[in-house]
């Protein structure tokens, strides 16, 4: 009996280490399987990362849909024009003051340069050349409310200057306020040249009076 109980002792001790032995060898399992997630992390990583472009590109609409209202062109039929021959001249050249008012109640901008020519009345077509433009002063923001005027300086050359010149007469000028396609006439007799080829105007940008 004795020899029996402790050979089943002897047999359960061992089974018992057995399996102790077997839960020893399980463990070192689970480490391997944290080892195997570590790799589907770094990989996410990489899918983030082109989420950023998208982000710093999405205040672009709305940066872009801003705008600023302001103050709208100065239309011929809100203004007047008046010249001031107080510049002088010389060599065969009047130099003069362009002046256009804001005739309306709104603020409007004069911005640029006029077109002008010569004409042979009110609602004729220009004689000869254009203005052409003298980019001496650069080009200025000129905001003007009711009652202010905006300047350029607008120079004549004699017409007699030139021998091959076709002599014909002008009732004044033809203004077109820039950016605009109505115009202002006025009367200012003078003498002109039919030929195209020969410029008697020239103009610059509007600055404040």
């Amino acid at each position: 009996m004795t020899s029996q109980r402790i050979s089943q002792g002897f047999v359960i001790t061992t089974a018992v280490a057995a399996a102790a032995l077997m839960l020893t060898a399980c463990g070192p399992s689970q480490p391997q399987t944290q080892g195997t997630t570590s790799p589907g992390t770094n990989s996410a990583s990489p899918s983030t990362t082109p989420a950023s472009p998208d982000a710093s590109q999405s205040p672009s609409p709305s940066s872009s849909g801003t705008t600023q209202a302001g103050p709208a062109l100065c239309k011929a039929a809100t203004l007047s024009a008046a010249t001031d021959a107080s510049g002088g001249g010389a060599a065969g050249s009047v130099y003069m003051k362009l002046n256009l008012t804001n005739t309306g109640t709104a603020p409007c901008l004069l911005k640029g340069y006029p077109g002008v020519s010569l004409t042979a009345n009110a609602d004729g077509a220009p004689i000869g050349a254009a203005a052409t433009r003298d980019e001496s002063t650069p080009v200025a923001d000129v905001l003007l409310a009711s009652g202010q005027t905006g300047t350029a300086v607008l120079r004549y050359t004699q017409a007699a200057n030139y021998s091959d010149c076709t002599l014909t007469d002008a009732a004044g000028y033809r203004i077109y306020p820039p950016g605009d396609t109505a115009s202002l006439f006025l009367p200012q007799p003078t003498s002109a040249c039919s030929n195209a080829n020969i410029a008697l105007l020239s103009v610059g940008a509007f600055q404040p009076a």
